[in-house]
């Protein structure tokens, strides 16, 4: 880890200024940024602590029966706030099944939003082929040891997954993020934060040098809503995958709305448009279920040692879609 200069930022204005140096990192949580520096990742020459930034951990509900958090709301707060409880139970639900309560006292959502891939060649000590992480060098996992990779949007320069808990709930919530910066800030829908890989793959998302996160906004409610989540033990792994689902039903328990995301099979959160637009108006218990759901994965492109997981992605789709039926409006 090189060292590095250490300043706290009085306000968002002071915020945006530093940031467009591209040696300066920002400070939240840190649970990441740490690590980050220790695998030789990240290697900013100053870090900015926006710890203090004021209203940046409020957590509010919307006229809409939607939800605003400020960046810096700690996830326990979040997951645990009555309002996130009761209007979507299902990002409560995926914060508390990240990390461990430890970490989960410290990392905030908007830091969460930004974390980089799991994957073991990015996250290796020693210089492996990876695109993300040295560019030119290939992709280990295309043809490599490649379980836990991706089965969507992927490419040959980068087959690697997105692992945020939150980031699968908020994309099936159709969250927006809401950024500022000295061009005006911006409402970035959580499904268009990610970038899929491509020739470029110096950035994670969308964000530009100088962007900050201020606020995550819901928009209405969603209290039919689960989130599950299959790792390979409990406690605090990472997701070999997940599914949020948020269900709206007619007077007649027909699904009017259904909105499918799925975790750790991309870049990004994938919602699965293909599979909700079947859905809608079918009855939860239907014999029609199974083949509509299954129209969500005809885009799939399993690697060699990953066609499991669209068995497992449509199990946990059927199951998540059974459990937030049952749920009260």
């Amino acid at each position: 880890m090189q060292a590095f200069a250490y300043a706290r930022a009085a306000g968002v204005t002071e915020a945006l200024a530093a940031a467009r140096n591209a040696d300066t990192a920002f400070l939240a949580g840190g649970t990441e940024l740490l690590n980050w520096m220790r695998l030789g990742i990240a290697a900013p020459t100053r870090i900015l602590d926006i710890t203090r930034l004021a209203g940046f951990d409020a957590i509010e509900t919307l006229p809409d029966g939607g939800l605003r958090f400020g960046a810096l709301a700690r996830l326990n707060d979040v997951a645990l706030a009555p309002a996130v409880v009761e209007r979507a139970p299902m990002l409560s639900q995926a914060i508390l099944s990240a990390a461990s309560p430890q970490i989960r006292n410290l990392a905030t959502i908007g830091g969460n939003l930004l974390q980089k891939t799991r994957c073991g060649y990015f996250r290796a000590e020693e210089k492996l082929p990876c695109n993300k992480k040295w560019p030119g060098t290939g992709c280990a996992a295309r043809d490599g040891l490649n379980d836990r990779h991706a089965i969507f949007g992927w490419s040959d320069t980068c087959v690697a997954t997105q692992p945020s808990d939150p980031a699968v709930a908020l994309a099936a919530l159709d969250a927006s993020v809401i950024t500022a910066r000295g061009a005006g800030g911006r409402r970035i829908p959580v499904t268009e934060f990610y970038r899929l890989p491509d020739a470029d793959l110096a950035g994670d998302t969308v964000l530009e040098q100088g962007e900050l996160i201020t606020t995550i906004e819901i928009p209405g409610a969603a209290p039919r809503s689960t989130y599950i989540k299959v790792r390979e033990r409990e406690s605090y792994e990472f997701a070999t995958a997940s599914v949020a689902i948020a269900l709206d039903l007619d007077a007649g328990r027909r699904i009017a709305r259904a909105r499918i995301a799925l975790g750790s099979v991309a870049l990004r959160p994938w919602r699965l448009v293909a599979a909700e637009e079947a859905l809608a108006g079918l009855q939860p218990d239907s014999s029609a279920i199974a083949a509509a759901v299954e129209t969500g994965f005809a885009e799939a492109r399993p690697l060699a040692h990953n066609a499991y997981k669209i068995t497992l992605g449509r199990n946990l789709v059927l199951r998540a879609l059974r459990l937030a039926s049952e749920m009260a409006p």
